[in-house]
């Protein structure tokens, strides 16, 4: 199975956010190359919340081009088998901690969002950080920092602070 038709799959069995939901779908039947980047028109992408909820917590990065507080996330590659598989690696790359676990469940929400790239069509995960995790800064980021599910609103946009709450409901 292709990354593209997995997508076509997930988003399908996907409940909610239905006019988002069919944007998605009709964007991937326009085009064949919209899983990659070189896709002008928009790109799927896919990205993971770290979460601590021993803590009560969630791991955000300082994103390097953008420089704003996100969940950690961005375009899928060829080896990427799933969007779940993307947003696995995506969060595991970036946060420098290996053993996390995607929630169960399929995506937590959709995003939409302009970048300079490209419109991004983020389809977003929640990965349970594991007790003894340990992050570490990758190339892509300027710093990484936890922080409480109440104070994510104070550091990031309302499409992180709507990622925690969905993720919140899930837990």
């Amino acid at each position: 199975m292709s990354l593209h038709t997995d997508a076509v799959r997930v988003l399908e069995g996907y409940g909610d956010q239905e006019e988002l939901r069919r944007t998605y779908l009709d964007h991937l039947a326009a085009h064949e190359d919209a899983m990659w980047k070189a896709c002008a028109a928009g790109h799927l992408t896919a990205s993971a919340l770290v979460v601590d909820p021993e803590r009560g917590r969630v791991l955000l990065t300082l994103h390097r081009k953008l420089r704003m507080w996100l969940q950690m996330g961005g375009h899928c590659e060829p080896g990427d088998r799933t969007m779940a598989a993307a947003a696995l690696r995506e969060a595991t790359e970036e946060s420098g901690i290996p053993g996390l676990d995607l929630l169960p469940g399929g995506p937590v929400r959709l995003d939409r969002h302009a970048t300079p790239c490209a419109w991004h069509l983020d389809v977003q995960y929640a990965a349970v950080a594991p007790p003894d995790a340990v992050e570490a800064i990758s190339d892509e980021s300027l710093d990484l920092r936890w922080y409480a599910y109440d104070d994510v609103a104070d550091v990031a946009d309302a499409s992180v602070v709507r990622l925690v709450q969905r993720t919140l409901t899930r837990l």
